[in-house]
């Protein structure tokens, strides 16, 4: 089969398209033919070399899969061939899914949604996976309460807003103005320019002083020292990004605030959750721009550059060519 196989840590030539052997499933495996799989920031991180005693090389990477279901491993008994499923691979434990098969266990495995393509479904396995982590069982945002979501146009952002509004909540989003009409077609009900405007004191501005009671970090730099003067009393920071340096958080004292990190975990009922959602019409991915397996490296340089002009994810359509 072919393969996109990370030979050493580095730039987005790191990689290289290699034929490889199929996988066999053992017992409580699924083969899936992979139809497509996405980008995320987590697929730089690992191919720059953030995380290296975790990823022997050379390695296949990627963290969405969506495809067919083509043979079972013995005590299978939630699939057969044929079925269109969707997960995350177990995140720094075997191969990935830069590849045209992928064996995973059954327990991390879902039935992909009917209403979305393989593209779609294959943008919001991580993503979706992390945002229902971070906002439901971590913040456990509620219905009437208000979040600040850091970056609402960007892959997990998107995801957020549409969750949040699902949840009940009102919802404050940081986006450069060409994103505007973007996230306030998801949702979004307050949409501040990161650019020109202070989230603080938009936020001030807009809750008399209270502030909200979540605050939602998908970008980092000092999002986590700041947040303290967003929230109201007894509020919730959640943060997905990997924090290089200490950040002073005494102000996070006087406001009772509480700070969760997540790093997603793989399992069926998140998938399930996620299902129900889009089936409703309350939640759907938007594919931003779609890559070929050999066009990976293209699709990752886009992704890291700061000036992408991407809306949503950059899904990859393994055994096509490149598309935009």
């Amino acid at each position: 089969m072919k393969a996109m196989v990370l030979k050493s840590f580095g730039g987005p030539d790191s990689f290289e398209l290699c034929d490889v052997p199929k996988p066999q499933p053992l017992a409580g495996q699924v083969l899936v033919r992979v139809h497509a799989t996405s980008i995320n920031p987590l697929d730089y991180q690992v191919r720059r070399g953030d995380y290296p005693d975790l990823v022997p090389l050379p390695a296949i990477t990627g963290h969405d899969v969506s495809g067919v279901v083509e043979e079972v491993g013995p005590g299978v008994t939630s699939f057969s061939p044929g079925d269109e499923v969707w997960y995350t691979p177990q995140i720094f434990d075997g191969p990935g899914s830069y590849a045209e098969y992928h064996v995973a266990a059954e327990s991390i495995i879902g039935k992909k949604p009917a209403s979305l393509s393989h593209l779609e479904a294959a943008s919001l396995t991580l993503v979706g996976g992390t945002v229902w982590e971070a906002l439901t069982a971590r913040a456990a945002l509620r219905v009437g309460e208000s979040i600040l979501i850091h970056g609402g146009a960007g892959g997990v952002g998107h995801v957020a807003i549409q969750l949040a509004k699902a949840v009940g909540a009102k919802v404050f989003t940081t986006v450069r103005d060409a994103n505007f009409e973007f996230v306030r077609r998801l949702g979004a009900d307050v949409v501040i320019d990161y650019k020109s405007q202070d989230y603080v004191d938009v936020i001030s501005r807009e809750t008399d002083g209270r502030g909200v009671d979540v605050v939602f970090d998908t970008i980092g730099g000092d999002t986590l020292s700041r947040s303290p003067d967003a929230l109201a009393q007894l509020g919730r920071v959640v943060s997905i990004v990997d924090i290089a340096h200490p950040q002073n958080l005494i102000q996070a004292w006087g406001k009772n605030a509480s700070y969760h990190f997540v790093f997603t975990r793989q399992n069926r009922g998140k998938l399930d959750e996620l299902s129900t959602l889009v089936e409703r019409g309350q939640m759907r991915p938007h594919v931003g721009a779609v890559y070929s397996l050999a066009d990976i490296p293209l699709a990752h340089a886009r992704l890291e550059s700061h000036h992408n002009g991407l809306q949503g994810k950059i899904a990859i359509a393994v055994g096509s060519r490149h598309v935009s």
